[in-house]
């Protein structure tokens, strides 16, 4: 930026010049700026690299050469395949390779296990780009796949990353994952050739295994130099039954190093091929792996065997952390943590975090198929079904702590769990959520599958404050389409109701809004029939505000005032006061700023009185915007400032963000031009890392200049000013989850 005392004036950014988080580009910034959208930190996601890495010299000159002969960073998107049997490599290696070039991908690593070979099947793309998005920041994902590809498309475009695709099964799975960014880099590793991404301009690099002076090179690393060289010959031999993969020697020096009177020798006729010649079928690794693994697992002290079996029947698809292989085993924590350490030293699985793990494909299979022989301790059913209860239980905590007014059904428990619950605040709760949103899943659809169909909908109830806090919006309608059909075939009314209801609301913020409506229509029959009033009016509550954010506010009125006359009845102030918001934001687009100061105050009030802070402050925003709208701007302002400090003070960055817009239009109202641009691009901050939606739509505002022309916008139009909360699906999505928070009806 350079100024002159004359007037003169100029501001470029050029070069290899890298902008994150919020920038304002202006002549003259006068009065405070606050900024209040987090800085993200840079994703750096690659596995670690384990410390017998050795070699692989040739190797990594290959994808050196592979990257240059793409032109640079001008030349389209860099793709390399790395491909070879299991078992020899491909991930450490290539994690060895982009370390050493984190530097060249200022935007971040991310990184992604596509489970091409495992039995829960590939991962889906939609799973992987809304871990992508949210690693860059977005904390709202779309529902639909081509809107994730596209919002992918658009966040790495300005970026310049690097993208491992590990594990890949097709081509097909790798296409919408590609990122977009001039620079950026894409490397996939996968057992097959993947010979179709070749169309997609792919390079590729076949990885072999270890020649023999490598694979006694990483033997020695393992049992020491003095004893290989001390039986030469049968370490030479150990290592050529190992057909040179890295997995095979690593688990063959960690039985030899546990074992250190034993011959190099007796580890050789362990591993020899059987009389029938079954080494010679030695697809990809296999067989000549499962020896190995063989090996390494008779020398298992019985406690670890145990935990090895265990673990194998767990259907968590990444990761698995030691309280939920504690709860698989009913073992205390630090019995379990011990014997998951012998299980690291004995290269049986690898550490991917502080304490977290995970099995190699080949050694899950391996652990998988000796633990479905034990029939000990219930066997691998109830092996699962400790791990579902202990899922079920801690997200059931984390449900009760972070969305108070939603109503939990009783839950069902097979096994108790009795292991601490992993959190004590609000932010840990949700972090626990997050992490193993997953293994919910599939913790969902093994009990669906098995008919535990109680255990089914209690999961997908239990998620609920993951879906309305973090937006994962395909898994939230997915999620309740399996809830429903357990609640059904479980012969469960209330859970039936319960599904209903928060599926609907997922259907609503996704923009599905007739859906959404019959669904809702089937929870207010059942509600009736029940005689559930609480229930009757959250169905008339949701139905009213899909017509009104499908752009039908005259059909939505009778719903949202019946759904009053219903909560008032029955003694539910709140749910009216949220009835009356919706028919406050109806009336304040329709242009009758008076009528939606007058239901906007009643539900602040109200909402205050219940102590709900956070829907009322919403209520205080909206009334804050009706008042200047309807010519009170000092007061109006002032009620959106203070809706605006309870929105900051609560992290609801979201709203943060919805507030600062409804300041912006309303100083840019009030002739304040320069104080609109500023409050705007704050605004767009917040959206940036919530709503995609809300991010475009303020983005162009923003590139028009609009708020320093006084044009007035679409948004101002239609939606009084931009507070119309229907206006797009990710602008009502907010408004319409915490409205439908309290979705389950009160228990009898």
């Amino acid at each position: 930026m350079d100024g002159s005392p004359h007037g003169g004036h100029r501001n470029s950014i050029a070069g290899d010049a890298q902008l994150t988080g919020v920038t304002i580009q202006a002549r003259d910034v006068q009065g405070g700026v606050h900024i209040h959208a987090p800085a993200r930190p840079v994703p750096r996601q690659l596995p670690p690299v384990p410390g017998h890495f050795i070699n692989r010299t040739a190797d990594l000159a290959a994808l050196d050469h592979l990257l240059a002969r793409h032109g640079g960073p001008a030349a389209a998107l860099p793709l390399i395949v790395v491909n070879g049997p299991a078992g020899i490599g491909k991930t450490t290696l290539v994690s060895y390779w982009l370390g050493a070039r984190t530097a060249d991908f200022p935007g971040g690593v991310l990184y992604a296990d596509l489970r091409g070979h495992t039995d829960e099947g590939p991962a889906l793309a939609g799973e992987v780009l809304g871990r992508f998005l949210r690693s860059l920041g977005a904390s709202s994902v779309p529902a639909d796949l081509a809107e994730q590809t596209a919002e992918w498309r658009s966040r790495s475009a300005g970026l310049k990353v690097a993208v491992v695709l590990d594990n890949a099964f097709t081509a097909a799975q790798i296409r919408p994952l590609l990122p977009a960014g001039p620079g950026s880099l894409a490397v996939v590793t996968s057992r097959r050739r993947l010979s179709g991404l070749g169309l997609d301009g792919a390079l590729f690099h076949r990885l072999q295994g270890f020649d023999a002076a490598d694979g006694v090179e990483l033997l020695a690393l393992g049992i020491g130099a003095d004893r290989v060289s001390g039986e030469l010959a049968d370490a030479h031999r150990v290592v050529d039954l190992c057909a040179g993969l890295p997995l095979a020697v690593c688990l063959a020096s960690a039985r030899l190093a546990s074992r250190p009177g034993q011959p190099v020798a007796a580890l050789a006729e362990a591993l020899a091929p059987d009389a029938d010649g079954l080494a010679a079928l030695d697809i990809e690794g296999e067989v000549t792996v499962n020896k190995a693994l063989d090996a390494s697992y008779a020398v298992l002290d019985a406690d670890s065997a145990l935990l090895y079996r265990r673990l194998g029947q767990l259907p968590l698809p990444a990761a698995f952390d030691t309280l939920a292989a504690a709860a698989a085993c009913a073992k205390p924590l630090r019995w379990t943590a011990q014997r998951i350490d012998a299980l690291v030293e004995a290269n049986l699985v690898e550490a991917t975090g502080p304490g977290t793990y995970r099995f190699h494909d080949l050694v899950r299979l391996h652990a998988q198929a000796l633990g479905a022989a034990d029939s000990s301790d219930g066997g691998p059913e109830a092996t699962l079904r400790r791990l579902c209860d202990w899922l079920l239980h801690t997200a059931t905590a984390a449900e009760e702590r972070l969305t108070p007014t939603h109503r939990v059904l009783p839950r069902d428990y097979r096994y108790p769990p009795g292991l601490p619950v992993p959190f004590t605040d609000d932010t840990a709760a949700l972090q626990w959520l997050d992490a193993h949103h997953l293994d919910l899943m599939a913790a969902m659809k093994s009990a669906a599958d098995r008919g535990w169909h109680t255990l089914a909908w209690q999961l997908a109830d239990a998620m609920w404050p993951f879906f309305l806090r973090l937006r994962h919006y395909d898994l939230w309608l997915e999620a309740h389409d399996i809830g429903l059909a357990a609640a059904r075939n479980d012969a469960n009314p209330r859970a039936e109701r319960q599904m209903l209801t928060s599926g609907a609301n997922g259907l609503n913020v996704v923009g599905r809004y007739d859906a959404a409506i019959a669904r809702y229509a089937l929870a207010l029959e059942a509600a009736r029939a029940a005689g559930d009033s609480r229930g009757e009016g959250q169905a008339l509550l949701g139905i009213g505000r899909s017509h009104r954010e499908a752009g039908r506010p005259a059909v939505a009125a009778p719903y949202l005032r019946r759904a009053i006359t219903v909560w008032e009845a029955c003694g539910y102030p709140r749910g009216a006061a949220l009835a009356r918001t919706v028919l406050g934001e109806t009336a304040l687009a329709a242009g009758r700023p008076e009528q939606a100061a007058g239901y906007f105050s009643q539900a602040q009030q109200t909402l205050a009185a219940v102590d709900d802070p956070h829907d009322a402050a919403r209520a205080l925003a909206f009334l804050g915007r009706a008042l200047v709208l309807g010519g009170h701007h000092e007061g109006g302002t002032s009620r959106l400032r203070e809706a605006l400090a309870v929105f900051t003070a609560s992290g609801a960055t979201y709203w943060q963000g919805r507030a600062l817009e409804m300041l912006g239009d309303s100083a840019r109202e009030h002739g304040d031009h320069r104080g609109a641009a500023d409050l705007l691009t704050r605004a767009l901050a917040c959206y940036e890392i919530t709503s995609p939606a809300d991010a475009r739509r303020v983005r162009e505002r923003v590139g028009a200049g609009e708020s320093g022309s006084g044009s007035e916008s679409a948004s101002d139009s239609d939606a009084g000013s931009g507070t119309d909360a229907g206006s797009g699906t990710d602008a009502g999505s907010d408004s319409g989850s915490y409205e439908g928070a309290d979705a389950a009806p009160d228990a009898p």
